[in-house]
């Protein structure tokens, strides 16, 4: 009897999107042997996600893509108006967050968000995963998978019929709402669940003259026609149809014109889709050596939060860095139980958040409940991480609050400022995600690291304030961090603050030590 080739991994990421591809390079950029496996033989024509999030962008920039994805100018923010049509009558803009006055204009990042259309920006990604060393395998399947003490076998079958096994000590699923590999691990979701079955029409005009007022969105309102059209910034249009009608090309390209208000436009029809509106939540977001990520794990409607696409990116970077903790011995695997007590929360949170607003309002049927409208910044800087990767991150603490609100909380992003680096500057965050870091303002703290930092593989640096670091500004980043001159921050390598000390304590080895072995999970 034949035995079935049998190839191996550390982590195999079942899914080549967006998600599955953040999966596979920021593993890859942690020196995590990975395999990923796509059975498409590229990106789907159809482009799908446009934008992506400030925090996004500082995750592909610690990765090394800072300069390779086009940013948005710092004052973009994206707008939708109701129009007849783009060259009819316009109405009312409408906002996705009501406007707060009292909030304050501050510098949250380096970055600024992007508008790229998701088939421009995956091939930027695996071009990265490969580079820094990711296995990436198209037109591959996974026809099924098991998973034992050790590890997960999974059966894998080519484009042109070679069938072969693959061992890995853990299986990352971004395979899609519909997620194969959820379903076979009989993992349950709930939410506001299926909406509508929408179609949509991708096309090439040319229709730059519209975008010049810095409106992207049109909701088309005419008598007996509704729908839904926005840009790709490169020429490409998609119009969204709210039913699940098939539409020939004659009658695409007519409605095309109707919702732009010409009959003389040029039209170019590339593709069309076919998708569910839906908005549902995995019951787990791991089962054994198997973890649920993106659309697998959450489905969330488009929503200019960019509560979608965003969500699954850092799912991965959550994930990435526990499993290249676990796998190098530095912890037990208790810490990736943490991946589910961290991220599912703040899907269900981005959930809430999506119905509780106007553009989704009418479609919540009781999900949004009471929930309170956060403001941009919260959502995007300031969501709370707790579990036991974390201390002090209490259960009367908010989900989410503006960066200055949480100075320095345990459990949320460790804040951005500019430090001075020679003739040049950089941000604190640059300083972050390669290991644990502690910030801190006293030598002794550093006496203390050097105690700490026995324990193996976790690779503790002590970064002193004005002696390591130079904030352009250092009293006001040790008030972002909430610290007195004597305290110290402790920082995940996920830029996540960990646990602070707000003085000095008499023995701040055994209690920096202790701390640590907490959050890190270490033997």
């Amino acid at each position: 009897m034949e035995v079935p080739e049998m190839d191996s991994t550390s982590v195999l990421v079942v899914g080549g999107g967006l998600v599955g591809l953040s999966a596979s390079m920021f593993l890859a950029w942690r020196g995590v042997p990975t395999v990923l496996v796509e059975r498409h033989p590229g990106s789907s024509p159809h482009p799908r996600a446009i934008g992506y999030t400030p925090r996004t962008m500082e995750l592909f920039r610690a990765v090394g893509l800072g300069q390779r994805i086009p940013q948005s100018p710092p004052d973009f923010r994206l707008r939708r108006a109701r129009v007849e049509s783009l060259a009819g009558t316009w109405f009312e803009e409408s906002a996705w967050t009501p406007g707060k006055p009292d909030a304050p204009v501050l510098e949250y990042s380096p970055c600024t968000g992007t508008a790229l259309a998701q088939d421009r920006l995956e091939p930027i990604l695996r071009e990265r995963a490969v580079e820094l060393g990711a296995d990436i395998r198209l037109e591959t399947e996974l026809v099924r998978f098991e998973q034992d003490a050790e590890g997960v076998t999974a059966w894998l079958r080519e484009r042109g019929g070679r069938e072969y096994t693959l061992r890995a000590a853990y299986l990352i699923a971004a395979d899609g709402h519909r997620s194969p590999i959820r379903e076979a691990l009989k993992i349950g979701r709930d939410g506001r669940g299926h909406m509508r079955t929408v179609r949509s029409v991708l096309f090439r005009a040319p229709l730059e003259e519209y975008l010049q007022a810095g409106v992207t969105q049109f909701q088309i309102e005419q008598p007996g026609f509704s729908a839904f059209l926005t840009t790709y910034g490169d020429g490409r249009w998609v119009l969204i149809f709210s039913d699940d009608e098939e539409r020939d090309e004659g009658t695409l390209s007519a409605l095309v014109r109707r919702a732009v208000g010409r009959s003389d436009l040029e039209v170019e029809l590339i593709t069309t889709g076919r998708w569910e509106l839906s908005a549902l939540i995995a019951d787990r977001f791991s089962s054994g050596r198997v973890f649920l990520a993106g659309d697998a794990a959450h489905t969330l409607p488009p929503s200019r939060g960019g509560y979608g696409a965003n969500t699954g990116i850092e799912d991965a970077h959550n994930l990435a860095w526990k499993l290249a903790s676990v796998l190098s011995g530095a912890s037990t695997p208790s810490l990736l139980d943490t991946y589910d007590a961290e991220r599912r929360p703040i899907a269900w949170l981005r959930h809430q958040q999506i119905f509780a607003r106007a553009d989704y309002k009418a479609d919540a049927a009781g999900t949004a409940g009471d929930a309170r409208i956060l403001d941009d910044d919260a959502m995007e800087f300031g969501q709370l991480y707790r579990s036991t990767a974390v201390l002090d991150a209490s259960d009367t603490l908010p989900p989410a609050a503006r960066p200055e609100q949480w100075a320095g909380q345990p459990g949320t992003r460790a804040p951005h400022a500019w430090v001075s680096d020679g003739d040049a500057r950089r941000s604190t965050l640059d300083l972050l995600q390669q290991g644990w870091v502690l910030f801190a303002g006293d030598a002794r703290w550093c006496a203390a690291v050097e105690q700490a930092e026995r324990q193996p593989g976790l690779g503790l640096q002590c970064l002193r304030l004005g002696v390591d670091v130079w904030p352009l500004d250092a009293d006001a980043f040790r008030e972002s961090l909430g610290l007195g001159k004597e305290g110290a921050s402790l920082i995940r390598p996920d830029g996540y603050v960990a646990w602070r000390s707000l003085d000095l304590p008499a023995d701040a080895a055994r209690v920096l030590t202790d701390a640590l072995r907490r959050v890190s999970s270490a033997p």
